[in-house]
């Protein structure tokens, strides 16, 4: 009998693998690739919310489990992973360098914002009010790791590539069955996908499209990221990726020429070079209606949990979850109620 099964394997699900394996535990991964959003994200860890200069939630310590998690995931993996670079948020006004500095003198904030402004030197870069350099950011390369991670589970006979099979899943009293298996626990980690799971689609997962370009200009030459009204990130050979759109109505999987359009006309704001759309992808995020992950137990299966709900920032929130869940599950931890989906079972369970 395995001690687990996991369905999905976004950001969430190999979180949730890598700490089973830490703990000896035995598991099967079912993947359909139906949900993209953790392959086309930016990757980007960042502790600021640099639209209006406030931490993020609970960044700074999601970052001292989540940095950790990927440079053990290096070597295991054989790949790079971790990129570290600066952020540069380009200024609107002298307002928005009075909000900077304003911000400087809070706590949370003060270990990740550089007290200098920095003149622009790029020809290429309209900053005419200049830029502020965020500091500890870069990028995790989750094409890379979700492939590599994929095959490292197909090495060891412990992931099958197709869509689980809801109706086939036999709730027993102490374990569960699927397809001749037999597992002592559940664990959904299905992004956006979990709208199709009959045991938590009452959860308010309110999934919004994000799309990105990739431009290739060889004039530009930043090695750094500019943050404006969207986000411009370097990949190396002249590529960038710049994005993203926030669509909270779409829901469909496919690109559109209207993000494309969107995102070339913000980026010549603030590049003035010529440069070419060579790519553009798109996913659907997890997002929550509170903002805050979806994580714990179903409240009629005991040996059935959800990981889920991290929004845009899955590289980030997705290792301290993982950590929390199994404390949960293994060690009999209470979770908190931030994160707790009971903070919706109630509601749900009292209007039905």
């Amino acid at each position: 009998m395995l001690d687990y099964i996991i369905v999905g394997l976004g950001l969430s699900g190999l979180a949730v693998a890598e700490q089973l394996e830490n703990r000896n535990k035995s598991f099967m991964v079912y993947e359909d690739n139906s949900q993209r959003s953790s392959y086309v994200a930016g990757g980007i860890f960042n502790p600021v919310i640099l639209k209006r200069f406030t931490p993020a939630w609970k960044a700074a310590e999601q970052m001292e489990t989540a940095l950790p998690f990927y440079k053990r995931l290096e070597p295991k993996l054989n790949v790079k992973l971790i990129y570290e670079w600066n952020i540069y948020r380009r200024f609107h006004s002298i307002e928005e360098q009075n909000d900077w500095f304003i911000a400087l003198d809070k706590p949370k904030l003060a270990p990740f914002l550089d007290s200098e402004i920095i003149k622009n030197s790029n020809p290429n870069l309209n900053a005419e009010y200049s830029l502020g350099k965020v500091l500890k950011t870069g990028n995790i390369d989750t094409e890379i790791l979700l492939d590599s991670y994929r095959n490292y589970l197909k090495e060891k006979k412990i992931f099958k590539n197709e869509q689980f099979d809801y109706s086939s899943l036999k709730l027993k009293q102490t374990y569960l069955e699927y397809q001749g298996k037999q597992a002592k626990n559940i664990i959904f980690c299905e992004g956006f996908g979990l709208k199709q799971n009959p045991f938590f689609n009452y959860l308010p997962l309110r999934g919004n499209k994000g799309e990105y370009i990739t431009i290739y200009s060889e004039e530009l030459k930043l090695d750094f990221a500019v943050k404006s009204s969207v986000f411009l990130m370097p990949l190396g050979n002249d590529l960038y990726k710049v994005g993203a759109t926030y669509d909270h109505q779409d829901k469909t999987p496919q690109v559109t020429t209207s993000a494309k359009e969107k995102l070339v006309k913000e980026l010549k704001k603030f590049i003035s070079c010529d440069f070419e759309v060579v790519d553009q992808v798109a996913g659907i995020r997890p997002a929550v209606s509170d903002r805050r992950p979806l994580v714990g137990r179903h409240p009629e299966m005991a040996n059935m949990y959800c990981c889920n709900g991290f929004g845009s920032r899955g590289v980030l929130i997705a290792p301290t979850m993982a950590v929390t869940l199994l404390n949960t599950i293994e060690d009999n931890k209470s979770l908190d109620p931030e994160i707790d989906l009971e903070r919706f079972t109630k509601k749900h369970y009292k209007s039905n």
